[in-house]
């Protein structure tokens, strides 16, 4: 623990120089608002290599990611905003004060009290005006809807069971089909929108984050895809040359290999 805390300070340190100075000139000019884009392509990168169960890739990608908390450390530091000193003693004090089953009386038997639990803390002891506070509105429209749904679930506001939720999504399907029928485009987003609300609450009953697992069908079709331009390569041929029916066909005959070699 010693050693780590000790390669942590020279972290530290090792950023202090770079926006010295006799520093870098790219890291000299970086500001809070330029660094957005490099700390979400660097989380994005984490997700990839938890994606790929890579582990040497996830260590690599996690000090990238710790590197940008420590850059807008540094950065904060030299306005006298505040400092790295100050991000874990805040982070401390939250564990602890969002864990008083651990560190105090409270008692929790399971993994969903706790969420109950979390969140309520953060309304009574923290201040928050409303249960679905705190969910960034920049965050992706699929994971958004997830953790709305997840708060207000945790004050009541949910289904009691599975069922209700088929029955709902399948009023928003028969909404859509309306839409599509009156050929109303805003109408049409709108329900579009209540289907893909409606199968983000399905998947929340289900216990599967839609985020996982579209990302998951997503890496899915791109491995089939190119597996086809692949044998079309092969052949010296282009997709434009082949029909539908040829396409469908061979698109099957990747997804039985898959389920052959997954056996």
């Amino acid at each position: 623990m010693e050693a780590t805390a000790e390669k942590f300070i020279k972290l530290i340190e090792i950023m202090s120089k770079l926006r010295g100075k006799e520093g870098c000139p790219w890291d000299q000019e970086q500001t809070h608002l330029s660094l957005r884009q490099h700390l979400l392509e660097e989380t994005y990168e984490v997700l990839e290599a938890l994606d790929e169960q890579n582990f040497p890739a996830l260590k690599e990608e996690l000090g990238d990611l710790l590197l940008q908390i420590v850059f807008h450390a540094q950065m904060a530091g030299e306005e006298n905003l505040f400092s790295m000193q100050d991000i874990i003693e805040n982070i401390n004090n939250k564990l602890i004060r969002r864990h008083p089953h651990v560190f105090g009386d409270e008692r929790v038997e399971s993994a969903e009290e706790q969420i109950i639990l979390w969140e309520q803390t953060k309304l009574k002891k923290e201040g928050k005006k409303s249960a679905i506070d705190g969910v960034p509105r920049q965050l992706p429209a699929l994971v958004r809807a997830y953790r709305l749904q997840n708060k207000a679930a945790t004050v009541g506001f949910d289904w009691p069971d599975i069922n209700p939720v088929w029955e709902k999504l399948n009023e928003e399907i028969a909404e859509l089909k309306q839409a599509i029928q009156k050929n109303d485009k805003g109408w049409i987003e709108e329900e579009l929108g209540d289907v893909l609300f409606s199968i983000v609450n399905l998947s929340r009953f289900l216990n599967c984050n839609p985020e996982d697992a579209l990302r998951r069908t997503i890496n899915k079709f791109i491995k089939r895809f190119q597996l086809i331009e692949k044998r079309f390569t092969r052949q010296n041929r282009s997709l434009q040359q082949a029909t539908l029916a040829e396409l469908d066909a061979l698109w099957d005959d990747i997804k039985k290999e898959e389920k052959k070699n997954a056996d």
